[in-house]
């Protein structure tokens, strides 16, 4: 059996066995065991379940990490072949399950033909769905306990030709942030509302007062922000004004200092809209994820790598930022690093979306992102620098 059709197995055994944010008992297991098969050094249980494989050649002190996620989304599979979830209500339509197996073929192959210099960490990461993986990974010592000089990731990107690359140094992927706003009012009869004070108003003043934030607030150049209200709820009824409307939502931005002023300006709008009416408010800001910032150096390894794969024209080393957001974001915070997006297919061969009940990781993008992290490990740590 070829080392392809090994990790398309790998592949759809992780599949028929998806497991939730923090539950990837099975799923670490089956990593763990399968990485000292191939004679590396295992961690388990880092960050919750997560596993880190380190593979060292060679004399010289330089290192990489290179990172893939393992979780599933609570979303019940309605694909029709036989390798689909065994488990109801669970699957991977994020395409976790290739991205694990991918670097797992890379570890393998790696470990049998090692020409590289100095140490490879495999990074298996639990709950980026949440956006708590990273974070865990990190306070359990991942950059503390091992000397990681640079760390990777890589995504499918579905509607993108197979075998394709894209990245960009800088900002490639945007922070998300959820917001929650609670207007207390005191209410009153339908028929008499002079009698009391009424939240709808208030509350419909701030969603479309909120949208001059971005408008009005932020540079259209280098502040681009994406706030949307996702939900408006009341406590009232048919003839009752409530005394209580809460307004939620997210927002989207390119960088640190773009997201803690939208933060500021969401509640300074709440704040002037409610005091105008006489009503009081609480307001809860809760950043889930940073925005994706790729190290100039670091984008030119990958990208390097990528065209060694597939060629100069497969690969966009510029390509348009994404109002997607990625929890890999927080290991980049730390150390330099790069994200890259490799194309899953498009039409019925991979281009079905991601989090949709019918996507499904295309087998066919196994061998090259196999090779491309093949390739990153053997340009970055060359025996010549």
């Amino acid at each position: 059996m070829s080392v392809v059709q090994k990790v398309a197995e790998w592949r759809r055994h992780i599949h028929q066995h998806p497991e939730l944010s923090t539950k990837e008992f099975n799923t670490s297991k089956f990593v763990a065991d399968k990485l000292e098969e191939f004679g590396l050094a295992v961690h388990r249980n880092v960050g919750g379940t997560g596993v880190v494989g380190i593979l060292k050649n060679g004399t010289s002190k330089r290192s990489i990490g290179l990172r893939a996620d393992m979780d599933a989304l609570a979303i019940h599979e309605q694909n029709c072949f036989d390798y689909k979830s065994k488990t109801d209500g669970v699957m991977h339509a994020c395409g976790h399950d290739g991205h694990t197996a991918m670097l797992l073929g890379a570890a393998y192959e790696l470990a049998n033909n090692p020409s590289f210099d100095g140490t490879v960490y495999f990074i298996f990461q639990p709950d980026e769905e949440r956006g708590t993986g990273a974070k865990a990974m990190i306070a359990d010592g991942l950059f503390t306990r091992w000397n990681i000089d640079a760390v990777y990731g890589m995504h499918n990107l579905p509607g993108v030709p197979a075998g394709k690359f894209a990245t960009r140094a800088g900002a490639l992927m945007a922070s998300e942030s959820a917001f929650k706003i609670v207007v207390k009012a005191t209410g009153g009869h339908a028929a008499m509302p002079h009698t009391g004070t009424d939240p709808i108003v208030v509350g419909s003043q701030i969603v479309t007062a909120l949208q001059t934030i971005v408008s009005r607030n932020l540079s259209a150049i280098d502040e681009t922000a994406v706030i949307s209200v996702t939900n408006f709820e009341t406590n009232g009824t048919v003839n009752v004004i409530p005394s209580e409307v809460t307004i939620s939502g997210d927002t989207r931005s390119y960088t640190d200092s773009t997201l803690r002023k939208v933060e500021k300006a969401i509640e300074r709008v709440v704040a002037g809209q409610c005091l105008s009416a006489g009503v009081s408010y609480e307001y809860q800001f809760n950043n889930s994820y940073l925005s994706t910032i790729n190290s100039l150096d670091e984008t030119q390894y990958a990208v390097a790598a990528a065209e060694k794969v597939v060629g100069a024209p497969n690969v966009d080393g510029n390509c348009k930022r994404y109002t997607i957001s990625e929890d890999f974001s927080f290991m980049l915070r730390e150390v330099a690093g790069c994200y890259i997006l490799i194309g899953n297919g498009e039409g019925e061969c991979g281009g079905t979306a991601l989090h949709n009940p019918h996507y499904d990781f295309n087998d066919d993008i196994l061998p090259t992102g196999i090779d491309f992290w093949v390739a990153l490990v053997n340009n970055q740590l060359r025996s010549d620098l």
